[in-house]
Protein backbone atom coordinates (compact mmCIF):
# COMPACT_ATOMS: atom_id res chain seq x y z
CA UNK A 1 0.00 0.00 0.00
CA UNK A 2 1.06 3.57 -0.66
CA UNK A 3 0.88 4.61 2.98
CA UNK A 4 3.38 1.90 3.90
CA UNK A 5 5.78 3.21 1.26
CA UNK A 6 5.38 6.68 2.71
CA UNK A 7 6.05 5.50 6.25
CA UNK A 8 9.10 3.60 5.04
CA UNK A 9 10.40 6.76 3.35
CA UNK A 10 9.89 8.77 6.54
CA UNK A 11 11.68 6.14 8.64
CA UNK A 12 14.58 6.33 6.20
CA UNK A 13 14.78 10.13 6.41
CA UNK A 14 14.10 10.53 10.15
CA UNK A 15 17.66 9.76 11.44
CA UNK A 16 19.05 12.43 9.10
CA UNK A 17 16.86 15.34 10.26
CA UNK A 18 15.65 17.04 13.43
CA UNK A 19 11.98 16.84 12.50
CA UNK A 20 9.73 15.55 9.72
CA UNK A 21 6.53 17.39 8.80
CA UNK A 22 3.70 15.18 7.60
CA UNK A 23 -0.01 14.64 8.12
CA UNK A 24 -2.09 12.83 10.72
CA UNK A 25 -5.80 12.49 11.41
CA UNK A 26 -7.44 15.74 12.46
CA UNK A 27 -10.28 16.48 14.85
CA UNK A 28 -12.81 14.62 12.69
CA UNK A 29 -12.71 12.12 9.79
CA UNK A 30 -12.88 14.91 7.20
CA UNK A 31 -9.79 16.77 8.36
CA UNK A 32 -6.08 16.02 8.22
CA UNK A 33 -3.69 18.14 10.26
CA UNK A 34 0.06 18.87 10.04
CA UNK A 35 2.14 16.48 12.13
CA UNK A 36 5.66 17.15 13.42
CA UNK A 37 7.48 13.95 14.30
CA UNK A 38 10.97 13.29 15.56
CA UNK A 39 10.66 9.76 16.97
CA UNK A 40 10.32 6.46 15.04
CA UNK A 41 7.28 5.41 17.11
CA UNK A 42 5.37 8.44 15.79
CA UNK A 43 5.57 7.27 12.19
CA UNK A 44 2.58 4.94 12.51
CA UNK A 45 0.31 7.96 13.04
CA UNK A 46 1.08 9.30 9.57
CA UNK A 47 -1.74 9.35 7.04
CA UNK A 48 -2.02 10.15 3.37
CA UNK A 49 -5.19 10.70 1.33
CA UNK A 50 -6.80 13.47 -0.75
CA UNK A 51 -7.74 15.29 2.46
CA UNK A 52 -4.05 16.07 3.07
CA UNK A 53 -4.37 19.48 1.49
CA UNK A 54 -2.14 21.81 3.54
CA UNK A 55 1.08 23.03 1.98
CA UNK A 56 3.52 21.89 4.66
CA UNK A 57 6.38 23.86 3.12
CA UNK A 58 4.98 26.98 4.82
CA UNK A 59 6.70 25.94 8.06
CA UNK A 60 10.20 25.44 6.64
CA UNK A 61 11.54 29.05 6.69
CA UNK A 62 10.67 29.32 10.39
CA UNK A 63 12.36 26.08 11.53
CA UNK A 64 15.99 25.70 12.47
CA UNK A 65 18.16 22.66 11.85
CA UNK A 66 17.50 19.96 9.29
CA UNK A 67 13.90 19.41 8.26
CA UNK A 68 12.14 16.63 6.40
CA UNK A 69 8.86 17.47 4.69
CA UNK A 70 6.21 15.61 2.72
CA UNK A 71 5.27 17.48 -0.45
CA UNK A 72 2.79 17.17 -3.29
CA UNK A 73 3.58 18.43 -6.78
CA UNK A 74 2.06 21.87 -6.27
CA UNK A 75 3.75 22.15 -2.87
CA UNK A 76 7.17 21.45 -4.37
CA UNK A 77 7.10 24.77 -6.18
CA UNK A 78 7.51 26.41 -2.76
CA UNK A 79 10.78 24.50 -2.28
CA UNK A 80 12.04 25.75 -5.63
CA UNK A 81 10.99 29.33 -4.88
CA UNK A 82 12.68 29.21 -1.48
CA UNK A 83 15.86 28.08 -3.23
CA UNK A 84 15.63 30.94 -5.73
CA UNK A 85 15.16 33.48 -2.94
CA UNK A 86 17.89 31.94 -0.76
CA UNK A 87 15.37 31.35 2.03
CA UNK A 88 16.55 27.78 2.60
CA UNK A 89 19.69 25.77 2.22
CA UNK A 90 18.69 22.80 0.11
CA UNK A 91 21.16 20.52 1.91
CA UNK A 92 19.22 21.09 5.15
CA UNK A 93 15.90 19.99 3.64
CA UNK A 94 14.95 16.39 2.97
CA UNK A 95 11.98 16.27 0.63
CA UNK A 96 9.68 13.25 0.59
CA UNK A 97 7.66 13.49 -2.60
CA UNK A 98 4.17 12.06 -2.98
CA UNK A 99 2.51 11.75 -6.40
CA UNK A 100 -0.93 13.39 -6.36
CA UNK A 101 -3.63 13.83 -9.00
CA UNK A 102 -6.24 15.59 -6.91
CA UNK A 103 -7.03 16.77 -3.39
CA UNK A 104 -10.41 17.42 -1.79
CA UNK A 105 -11.98 20.68 -0.66
CA UNK A 106 -13.48 20.20 2.79
CA UNK A 107 -15.76 23.21 2.20
CA UNK A 108 -17.22 21.62 -0.94
CA UNK A 109 -17.75 18.28 0.80
CA UNK A 110 -19.55 19.95 3.69
CA UNK A 111 -21.75 21.84 1.24
CA UNK A 112 -22.57 18.58 -0.57
CA UNK A 113 -23.74 16.94 2.68
CA UNK A 114 -25.61 20.04 3.90
CA UNK A 115 -23.18 20.61 6.79
CA UNK A 116 -24.14 17.34 8.51
CA UNK A 117 -21.92 15.56 11.03
CA UNK A 118 -19.26 13.42 9.37
CA UNK A 119 -18.91 9.98 10.94
CA UNK A 120 -16.51 8.31 8.52
CA UNK A 121 -14.70 9.04 5.26
CA UNK A 122 -13.38 6.50 2.74
CA UNK A 123 -12.11 6.66 -0.81
CA UNK A 124 -13.02 4.25 -3.60
CA UNK A 125 -11.62 4.90 -7.04
CA UNK A 126 -12.58 8.41 -8.11
CA UNK A 127 -15.20 8.81 -5.37
CA UNK A 128 -15.23 9.97 -1.78
CA UNK A 129 -17.74 8.20 0.45
CA UNK A 130 -18.89 10.23 3.44
CA UNK A 131 -20.87 8.52 6.18
CA UNK A 132 -23.41 10.87 7.75
CA UNK A 133 -26.33 10.19 10.17
CA UNK A 134 -28.75 9.51 7.32
CA UNK A 135 -26.37 7.04 5.65
CA UNK A 136 -23.33 7.00 3.34
CA UNK A 137 -23.15 9.54 0.53
CA UNK A 138 -20.99 8.92 -2.52
CA UNK A 139 -19.54 12.03 -4.15
CA UNK A 140 -17.32 12.12 -7.28
CA UNK A 141 -13.94 13.49 -6.17
CA UNK A 142 -13.81 15.79 -9.19
CA UNK A 143 -16.98 17.53 -7.95
CA UNK A 144 -15.39 18.48 -4.62
CA UNK A 145 -11.85 19.26 -5.77
CA UNK A 146 -10.54 22.83 -5.38
CA UNK A 147 -10.24 24.96 -8.50
CA UNK A 148 -6.46 24.64 -8.50
CA UNK A 149 -6.62 20.93 -9.33
CA UNK A 150 -8.21 21.71 -12.70
CA UNK A 151 -5.10 23.63 -13.78
CA UNK A 152 -2.45 21.61 -11.91
CA UNK A 153 0.76 21.13 -13.86
CA UNK A 154 2.57 18.84 -11.44
CA UNK A 155 1.28 15.43 -10.38
CA UNK A 156 4.82 14.52 -9.25
CA UNK A 157 6.95 16.97 -7.23
CA UNK A 158 9.73 18.87 -8.98
CA UNK A 159 12.09 18.41 -6.03
CA UNK A 160 12.41 15.30 -3.88
CA UNK A 161 15.07 13.21 -2.19
CA UNK A 162 12.78 10.20 -1.81
CA UNK A 163 9.65 9.55 -3.87
CA UNK A 164 7.01 7.51 -2.04
CA UNK A 165 5.39 5.72 -4.95
CA UNK A 166 5.69 5.81 -8.72
CA UNK A 167 6.04 9.07 -10.63
CA UNK A 168 2.91 9.95 -12.59
CA UNK A 169 2.21 12.37 -15.39
CA UNK A 170 -0.44 15.05 -14.90
CA UNK A 171 -2.89 15.98 -17.61
CA UNK A 172 -1.57 19.47 -18.16
CA UNK A 173 -4.27 21.92 -19.24
CA UNK A 174 -3.74 23.77 -22.49
CA UNK A 175 -4.19 27.12 -20.78
CA UNK A 176 -3.81 27.44 -17.02
CA UNK A 177 -5.10 31.03 -17.18
CA UNK A 178 -8.33 30.39 -19.09
CA UNK A 179 -10.52 31.41 -16.14
CA UNK A 180 -8.53 34.62 -15.66
CA UNK A 181 -8.88 35.56 -19.32
CA UNK A 182 -12.63 34.97 -19.19
CA UNK A 183 -12.90 37.21 -16.14
CA UNK A 184 -10.99 39.96 -17.92
CA UNK A 185 -13.66 40.05 -20.64
CA UNK A 186 -15.96 41.73 -18.11
CA UNK A 187 -16.11 45.51 -18.21
CA UNK A 188 -14.15 47.59 -15.72
CA UNK A 189 -17.37 48.48 -13.92
CA UNK A 190 -18.41 44.82 -13.67
CA UNK A 191 -15.03 43.80 -12.31
CA UNK A 192 -15.05 46.64 -9.79
CA UNK A 193 -18.53 45.67 -8.59
CA UNK A 194 -17.45 42.04 -8.32
CA UNK A 195 -14.46 42.77 -6.12
CA UNK A 196 -16.26 45.34 -3.99
CA UNK A 197 -18.89 42.71 -3.23
CA UNK A 198 -16.25 40.08 -2.43
CA UNK A 199 -14.02 42.34 -0.33
CA UNK A 200 -17.00 43.61 1.62
CA UNK A 201 -17.19 40.14 3.25
CA UNK A 202 -13.53 40.22 4.34
CA UNK A 203 -13.09 40.26 8.12
CA UNK A 204 -9.37 41.12 8.03
CA UNK A 205 -8.43 37.88 9.82
CA UNK A 206 -5.24 37.56 7.70
CA UNK A 207 -5.72 33.79 7.34
CA UNK A 208 -4.79 34.15 3.66
CA UNK A 209 -1.51 35.79 4.61
CA UNK A 210 -0.75 33.37 7.43
CA UNK A 211 -1.28 30.29 5.23
CA UNK A 212 0.74 31.60 2.29
CA UNK A 213 4.11 29.82 2.03
CA UNK A 214 5.68 32.90 0.47
CA UNK A 215 4.52 35.41 3.12
CA UNK A 216 7.65 35.08 5.22
CA UNK A 217 7.62 38.55 6.84
CA UNK A 218 4.43 38.13 8.85
CA UNK A 219 5.93 39.67 12.00
CA UNK A 220 6.62 42.87 10.01
CA UNK A 221 3.54 42.80 7.79
CA UNK A 222 2.51 46.17 6.40
CA UNK A 223 -1.12 45.32 7.23
CA UNK A 224 -0.36 45.61 10.94
CA UNK A 225 2.54 48.02 10.92
CA UNK A 226 2.22 51.38 12.66
CA UNK A 227 5.64 52.61 11.64
CA UNK A 228 5.24 53.29 8.78
CA UNK A 229 1.45 53.42 8.99
CA UNK A 230 0.36 52.66 5.41
CA UNK A 231 -3.01 51.07 6.12
CA UNK A 232 -5.57 51.19 8.89
CA UNK A 233 -7.69 48.52 10.55
CA UNK A 234 -10.91 50.16 9.43
CA UNK A 235 -13.52 47.67 8.26
CA UNK A 236 -14.42 49.42 5.02
CA UNK A 237 -14.09 48.13 1.47
CA UNK A 238 -11.29 50.57 0.60
CA UNK A 239 -8.99 49.38 3.40
CA UNK A 240 -9.85 45.73 2.78
CA UNK A 241 -9.09 46.11 -0.92
CA UNK A 242 -5.81 47.86 -0.07
CA UNK A 243 -4.69 44.90 2.03
CA UNK A 244 -5.52 42.35 -0.67
CA UNK A 245 -3.84 44.40 -3.39
CA UNK A 246 -0.68 44.74 -1.30
CA UNK A 247 -0.74 41.02 -0.54
CA UNK A 248 -1.10 40.20 -4.23
CA UNK A 249 1.63 42.58 -5.39
CA UNK A 250 4.05 41.29 -2.76
CA UNK A 251 3.63 37.90 -4.44
CA UNK A 252 4.35 39.15 -7.96
CA UNK A 253 6.70 36.63 -9.51
CA UNK A 254 6.56 34.58 -6.29
CA UNK A 255 3.06 33.05 -6.13
CA UNK A 256 3.30 29.28 -6.67
CA UNK A 257 -0.46 28.80 -7.23
CA UNK A 258 -0.94 26.49 -4.25
CA UNK A 259 -4.08 28.54 -3.44
CA UNK A 260 -3.69 28.06 0.30
CA UNK A 261 -4.92 31.65 0.65
CA UNK A 262 -8.27 30.74 -0.86
CA UNK A 263 -8.57 27.42 0.97
CA UNK A 264 -8.32 28.96 4.41
CA UNK A 265 -10.51 32.03 3.82
CA UNK A 266 -13.45 31.72 6.25
CA UNK A 267 -15.56 34.00 4.04
CA UNK A 268 -14.97 32.05 0.80
CA UNK A 269 -13.49 35.03 -1.01
CA UNK A 270 -11.74 33.89 -4.24
CA UNK A 271 -8.54 35.74 -3.35
CA UNK A 272 -6.42 33.42 -5.52
CA UNK A 273 -7.91 35.11 -8.59
CA UNK A 274 -5.85 38.19 -7.83
CA UNK A 275 -2.60 36.24 -7.65
CA UNK A 276 -3.54 34.28 -10.77
CA UNK A 277 -3.95 37.51 -12.73
CA UNK A 278 -0.55 38.76 -11.60
CA UNK A 279 1.06 35.40 -12.41
CA UNK A 280 -0.46 35.52 -15.90
CA UNK A 281 1.00 38.98 -16.49
CA UNK A 282 4.42 37.85 -15.28
CA UNK A 283 4.36 34.91 -17.66
CA UNK A 284 3.32 37.08 -20.61
CA UNK A 285 5.86 39.81 -19.86
CA UNK A 286 8.84 37.74 -18.72
CA UNK A 287 8.06 34.14 -19.69
CA UNK A 288 8.41 33.25 -16.03
CA UNK A 289 6.47 30.96 -13.70
CA UNK A 290 7.34 30.97 -10.01
CA UNK A 291 8.80 27.88 -8.43
CA UNK A 292 9.40 25.88 -11.60
CA UNK A 293 13.17 26.12 -12.12
CA UNK A 294 15.67 26.64 -9.26
CA UNK A 295 18.17 28.14 -11.72
CA UNK A 296 15.79 30.95 -12.72
CA UNK A 297 15.99 34.40 -11.19
CA UNK A 298 12.60 35.90 -10.33
CA UNK A 299 12.03 38.90 -12.61
CA UNK A 300 11.29 41.20 -9.66
CA UNK A 301 14.80 40.41 -8.37
CA UNK A 302 16.47 42.01 -11.38
CA UNK A 303 16.58 45.43 -13.00
CA UNK A 304 17.05 46.28 -16.64
CA UNK A 305 16.86 49.74 -18.17
CA UNK A 306 14.96 48.22 -21.07
CA UNK A 307 12.89 45.03 -21.02
CA UNK A 308 12.70 43.11 -24.28
CA UNK A 309 9.02 42.26 -23.84
CA UNK A 310 7.78 45.59 -22.42
CA UNK A 311 7.09 48.46 -24.78
CA UNK A 312 7.62 51.84 -23.17
CA UNK A 313 4.86 54.41 -23.44
CA UNK A 314 5.87 57.64 -25.10
CA UNK A 315 5.29 60.71 -22.97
Amino acid sequence: MFIEKLKEAVRKILPEVDVVIGYRQGFDPLHATPYFLDKPEQVDQLIWNPLCVQNLCSYIPFLKGKVGVIVKGCDSRAIVQYMQEKLITRENIKVIGVPCLRVISVKKVMAAINQQTVQEVTFEGDNIIVKIPEGPKTIPSADVAPRKCATCQLATPLQYDVLAGEAIQSNKPQDTFEETKEFEKLSLEERRAYWEKEFDRCIRCYACRNACPMCICQDKCIAESRDPHWTSQRANVTEKAMFHMIHGLHLAGRCISCEECERVCPMDIPVAKIKKKISMDLKELFGYEAGMNPDDTPPMYTFKVEEATIEEHEI
